[in-house]
């Protein structure tokens, strides 16, 4: 008998090989869990239940007041400029925001609707530091001359004005763009919604497997809020990340016959999410992914949040919140003669914008208005998307038999 078994080593082992390259092959062909909107498999598990795999949020507008975080963030430009020689007091928080929208204006409309955000303060920043030194040699020179600035040459002026660009310091204005954007952070901390973290702490009682990530068109980045949001956030996505994707979204969006398409991004954020529910399986030894996983995507802009996800296979969650939360951002599409003091968006896209915002009407599963009420929407989905399978017949568990079969 023990020769018998000596004898077949050699063949359990080959069939422990094939076995293992099964289980990796499976592994990778069916890693994420979730893809676009195919959410449900062709594998029997258990039980088909749906349950929530991947929550995705905006930030601006939908976790905090984006209002005064960047007020706050213009006060910090003000404070850096003076730190470095930039201020002789007539700089003012605001002039971040002004020279930004000025400088959108000075480009075609086309070039200017694909500028970043980081790009826009990034120019305005550099153009006031410019003007300031520009104001300031041309004072020394005409009090050299004994003369006023107004009779100063024109050669002389563009002189002073070449100077002036040379002058300025990449890395000065980089330190300024790098306080603004630390203050940014630290003022969403401050004005995170009372109610943000305890419905992020029900979110992961209730669903204990759930990844969360960030979408936004900003530098804005969860994961540099180390006391507040942190803990809750698995990843975050900028649409600054992808520059060539973005560029042609707003070259799409800005044309007469474009066909403006936000589901990159999207698509983006449902790869980052396959890669770490992947990593998760490798650690935890699951050797097949749940394949009935619901991806869920919550934001406050019907066109970018509601109808960018959705076209990924997301269901959505419109946060139209209640007046006492202070949202400004959806005034811009909603009320276009009461622009807030801190946009710089262009009216052609803002146009374009009111267009996609019908549409998207069609694509919101479920509108929250106070941020208490997120875990019951986001259940009320999963409990939709289960009665859905019921009644189509699809939503049976699998016998123990079937699942081993």
């Amino acid at each position: 008998m023990a020769r018998v078994a000596r004898n077949n080593l050699p063949i359990l082992g080959c069939l422990g090989l094939l076995v293992g390259t099964s289980v990796a092959f499976v592994l990778k062909q069916n890693a994420p869990g979730i893809r676009n909107s195919a959410f449900a498999s062709t594998s029997q598990l258990y039980t088909t239940k749906k349950t929530l795999g991947l929550l995705t949020f905006d930030l601006d507008d939908s976790l905090y007041p984006i209002a005064p975080v960047l007020e706050e963030a213009n006060a910090a430009f003000k404070r850096a400029m003076a730190r470095f020689g930039y201020d002789d007091g007539n700089i003012q928080p605001q002039d971040i925001v002004d020279t930004a929208r000025q400088i959108r204006e000075e480009y075609p409309p086309e070039e200017a609707a694909v500028l970043t955000h980081t790009e826009i303060r990034t120019l305005a920043i550099r153009r006031k530091m410019e003007e300031f030194i520009l104001k300031k040699k041309l004072q020394e020179t005409a009090d050299s001359w004994a003369t006023q600035q107004e009779d100063l040459s024109p050669i002389v002026v563009n002189f002073a004005k070449k100077w002036a660009k040379e002058a300025v310091s990449p890395n000065v204005v980089q330190a300024v763009l790098n306080a603004w954007e630390m203050e940014r952070h630290h003022a969403a901390e401050r004005h995170l919604y009372p109610e943000m973290i305890s419905a992020l702490q029900e979110i992961k009682r209730n669903h204990p497997d759930v990844i969360i990530g960030a979408v936004t068109d900003g530098r804005a980045n969860p994961m540099f809020m180390t006391f507040t949001l942190a803990p809750y956030f698995d990843f975050c996505l900028s649409w600054e990340d992808d520059q060539a994707s973005r560029r042609k979204f707003f070259q799409d969006l800005g044309s007469a016959g474009g066909k403006e398409d936000l589901k990159w991004i999207y698509d983006a954020a449902l790869e980052k999410y396959q890669e770490l529910s992947a990593a998760k399986m490798a650690l935890s030894n699951q050797l097949e992914p749940n394949p009935n996983k619901i991806w869920i995507h919550c934001g406050d802009d019907l066109a970018y949040d509601v109808g960018g996800s959705a076209q990924s296979g997301a269901k959505t969650i419109f946060l139209e919140l209640a007046e006492k939360y202070g949202q400004t951002a959806r005034q811009r599409v909603d009320q276009p003669n009461v622009q807030p003091s801190w946009s710089t968006t262009p009216k052609e896209e803002l146009e374009k914008r009111r267009s996609m915002n019908e549409v998207a009407r069609n694509q919101v599963d479920a509108t929250v208005n106070y941020l208490s009420r997120l875990p019951e929407a986001i259940q009320d989905i999963i409990d939709k998307e289960n009665e859905r399978l019921l009644s189509s017949g699809s939503g049976r568990s699998a016998t123990k038999e079937e699942a081993s079969a």
